[in-house]
């Protein structure tokens, strides 16, 4: 099995006919995702490849049955995609957009509290289900089928661990970027209780960054309440305080949210860390075997 996407999710791309958005509605496609509409303001009636272009997200859904959305809207009007799609009932959003202010992160997650909406992201890389489908924009090469779950704040990091676990011979049942913006749709305890109830995932490999408190949260999570193994690994190390490093939420704030401090943390909650990237894939393989 896999979590959140399969081989029977109906994907809508918001910001389908711009550049990144067609570019990656055709990747995803190539994977084998099922893209059955895109949606841009005043191009309804056109297509791309053969995928019709709606004005507005409820015709959209209303016509094709979409149940997931992927967007890739500018950041002054991502919060109001987001929106929408949740108003039209799609249970399911990715959003890669980044720099969308935080102010209107605060009024989503409070909107999607009032719907049955489950956003990933915004500033992330996706979500993908190996050899079923991909919503976003990472590399599907680098994937293979299998039994460990990957949840991360970075993309370039998940990208990085996903190899090394494919080249380990360790596939994976869904890998999820959460994205690195102070405020998300999803955390990682939301995802960890769902790989639990997942009967095929064998494990998790978990992937942090400083700032903030999610590593903390999930290192709780998985002491008092999550059943299968999970191997961590915090970026930042040597991150000076008060600097931010890549993601808006990457950031060491009065002293806390420090790589040491996340990796006790995970420590003292039963999460196997590794220090070194490298090595992840070479620990993954021995842990999960």
């Amino acid at each position: 099995m896999s979590i959140l996407i399969d081989k029977e999710t109906r994907l809508l791309v918001q910001g389908i006919t711009g550049k990144e958005g067609s570019f990656h509605t055709r990747q995803c496609v190539a994977y084998g995702t099922g893209v059955v509409a895109g949606v841009t303001p005043g191009k309804g009636g056109q297509d791309l490849d053969g995928i019709p272009v709606f004005n507005t997200i409820q015709s959209a859904v209303e016509t094709t049955g979409a149940n997931a959305s992927l967007i890739f809207v500018p950041s002054a009007f991502a919060a109001d995609a987001i929106m929408e799609s949740a108003a039209a009932g799609i249970p399911l959003v990715v959003c890669i957009t980044e720099g969308i202010p935080i102010r209107d992160m605060l009024k989503v997650v409070q909107f999607l509290k009032r719907n049955k909406c489950r956003l990933i992201g915004p500033n992330c890389p996706g979500v993908i289900s190996p050899g079923r489908s991909k919503a976003g924009i990472m590399p599907g090469q680098i994937h293979k089928e299998g039994s460990i779950g990957v949840i991360s704040r970075s993309g370039t990091l998940t990208y990085e661990v996903v190899n090394q676990l494919t080249q380990n011979g360790l596939g994976q049942s869904t890998c999820i970027g959460i994205g690195g913006d102070p405020v998300i749709g999803s955390s990682f305890v939301d995802l960890l209780k769902l790989f639990d109830e997942d009967p095929e995932t064998q494990g998790v490999v978990l992937i942090g960054e400083i700032g903030g408190s999610e590593e903390e949260s999930a290192a709780k999570y998985v002491k008092d309440h999550f059943s299968k193994p999970v191997l961590g690994f915090v970026a930042g190390l040597t991150a000076p305080p008060g600097k931010r490093m890549g993601h808006a939420g990457a950031i060491i704030s009065g002293g806390a949210g420090t790589a040491g401090e996340k990796i006790a943390a995970m420590r003292q909650g039963g999460i196997h860390m590794v220090e070194h990237l490298g090595a992840l894939g070479r620990t993954a393989r021995d842990l999960f075997a």
